[in-house]
């Protein structure tokens, strides 16, 4: 079930320049360890040492929150998007 994956421009020089990714996962944290796997690095600038996913990083499947789901066990069908949107902030 291949998911497209949306990685923001600060993580793109880990993924060669892509702006999006196929992967193949049944679950968001699955999702997650394909992407370690075929980007080192990607998920450390993701997720903390716990596997929990950073504070100012958010995650959406479906355009829905993970946080607001089953966080990182959220389900993943063929042809989802995920989007890794790490937190703007400023003043």
């Amino acid at each position: 079930m291949p998911v497209t994956v949306r990685i923001p421009a600060p993580l793109r020089r880990l993924t060669d320049g892509q702006r999006e990714v196929l992967v193949e996962a049944p679950t968001v944290a699955a999702c997650l360890e394909r992407l370690a796997e075929a980007y080192p690095g990607l998920k450390e600038r993701i997720c903390e040492a716990d596997g929990s996913v950073r504070r100012f990083v958010n995650i959406y499947v479906r355009g829905e929150d993970i946080r607001f789901s089953q966080g990182l066990d959220t389900p993943l069908h063929d042809g989802d998007d995920v989007s890794i949107v790490p937190a703007a902030s400023g003043g």
